[in-house]
């Protein structure tokens, strides 16, 4: 049975989304104060009531409405009833809270060996330079199975490369310890930003994000984003991950009846500020090759000429709120996003963006071919769960019945990097004092010390020979620079 079309609003003709091109992306712009989350909440019901997961990320705090059931507003009730929506109810959905930072929602970790060194140079700030260092220490690591889990085995890692520079620069090249050290600098403010908690184990199973409830709906994933959000560095870079590990890991499907999974990035602006040309090319390969594994990447941003032409040009289903013209670069702004749609002769587009009221948008998806509509004005259709912010408690009881609960409740700190590096140092040092001792003490701790020695070697070839071990994953684009491709294994 086919499944019914999303529908979206209604101007002299209803507009519909049609769930087989859910996966060829979209755009929701429009000034502050036009209705763009709401346009976002009811967006992620419709994907959610045919069965399709959703992503998303509350960044103001007021999404977590979606979990109840709406009312209280008799302008949803006008609308629905102008909008002839038949059978129109508030209900809530279900919904999975998540949090970086482990206090709204379930844990969200990642290891270091995940990020990668593109994502992670990005999230530091680092020059060319500390990026090649950065590069070599993954490398090094690599090359000697030692896992980076979290900020301790990088910050190990990068005190073995500084320590070894020597030997390390005839077959990796030259290293800076001015260059170690400011790296070792930027990830004390990183991790002053709390990022500790969100490197380590156990690290998200991707899996969990595209998870239906009994009922056959959806699950909604939230964000909770505000705290994320006051370091948008942080906040860009951990969504990219998240997008580029769901293009790594998920399977070719081809064309389907409806996406596999929706993803919304908010704020979208913060993804593309300040990017090098190379990081932007490859969201841009990104964005164009993740629909062929059933996602659907949906960008809400203010102004639609924040995102790069390149990435604009993918998206298929556009929904344009408002924009304000008082300044020359909105200006541009207007007339750019007036020239993507296909004119409508019964209105003037450029004029009319300027012009659309609160709860109203230009709207055009993609017809049966493939092919974008006719832009139309249409009044959106209201939400049915409440738009405005779940209570603490409202929250909390959500979490007691999540079927997540317990699941990354408690970190898990394994032997890695850290942990074997420390053991080499004692290793080491304890060899030195051996070799001080006389003659005659010295046979007698020798076979002590051929046991500590043999333990040492059974621990790091345990670490070599895993599968993490010897071929430490790279998810954040790892495929795509030509680096491990390797998945992990929990």
């Amino acid at each position: 049975m086919s499944i019914e079309p999303i529908f979206i609003g209604k101007g002299d003709l209803p507009v519909h989304l049609l769930p087989k091109y859910g996966n060829r992306h979209g755009l929701v712009a429009g000034a502050t104060g036009t209705g763009k989350t709401v346009t976002l909440q009811g967006l992620a019901e419709s994907f959610s009531r045919i069965g399709t997961p959703v992503f998303l990320a509350d960044v103001k705090g007021d999404l977590s409405g979606l979990a109840l059931p709406g009312g209280g507003k008799p302008v949803f009730e006008e609308r629905a009833k102008e909008l002839g929506i038949d059978g129109y109810s508030h209900t809530g959905f279900p919904v999975v809270f998540w949090d970086v930072f482990g206090q709204l929602g379930h844990p969200v970790r990642a290891t270091i060996s995940e990020m990668g060194p593109l994502l992670l140079s990005r999230l530091l700030d680092l020059n060319e330079v500390q990026e090649g260092v950065l590069n070599l220490c993954f490398k090094v690591a690599d090359d000697n199975g030692l896992l980076l889990l979290d900020l301790k085995d990088l910050r190990s890692m990068l005190v073995f490369v500084a320590d070894n520079a020597k030997e390390l620069t005839v077959q990796y090249g030259n290293v800076s310890s001015a260059t170690i050290g400011a790296i070792q600098r930027q990830l004390l403010v990183l991790e002053e930003q709390g990022a500790e908690k969100f490197f380590g184990e156990p690290a998200l199973d991707l899996h969990d994000l595209i998870r239906t409830a009994p009922d056959g709906r959806g699950h909604v994933n939230i964000l909770a984003s505000q705290q994320l959000f006051q370091s948008p560095r942080l906040y860009a870079t951990f969504l990219l991950w998240l997008l580029s590990e769901l293009f790594e890991e998920l399977p070719e499907v081809g064309d389907m009846e409806k996406p596999k999974l929706v993803f919304f990035f908010d704020e979208a602006h913060l993804l593309f500020n300040d990017a090098p040309k190379a990081l932007v090319e490859k969201i841009e390969q990104v964005v164009r090759l993740i629909r062929s594994k059933g996602v659907g990447v949906y960008f809400i941003t203010q102004n639609p000429i924040d995102i790069p032409e390149t990435v604009l040009g993918q998206l298929g289903n556009r929904v344009q709120h408002a924009l304000r013209a008082f300044t020359p670069r909105d200006q541009k702004a207007v007339k750019s996003a007036a020239e993507t749609f296909r004119p409508n002769p019964s209105f003037d587009t450029e004029t009319t963006i300027t012009e659309l009221g609160v709860g109203v948008a230009l709207c055009s998806m993609l017809d049966e071919k493939g092919v974008p509509t006719i832009v139309e004005k249409a009044k959106i259709a209201p939400p049915q769960s409440r738009v405005g912010p779940a209570t603490e408690e409202e929250r909390n009881q959500v979490l007691r019945q999540s079927p997540l609960a317990g699941r990354y409740d408690h970190m898990v700190d394994r032997e890695s990097a850290f942990e074997v590096l420390k053991k080499r140092a004692t290793e080491a040092a304890a060899e030195q004092e051996a070799q001080d001792q006389p003659k005659e003490e010295r046979r007698a701790s020798a076979r002590q010390s051929d046991s500590i020695l043999e333990s040492a070697v059974k621990s790091f070839a345990r670490a070599a020979s895993s599968q993490l071990g010897r071929n430490i994953v790279r998810g954040a684009l790892g495929g795509l620079l030509g680096g491990s491709t390797g998945r992990r294994r929990r």
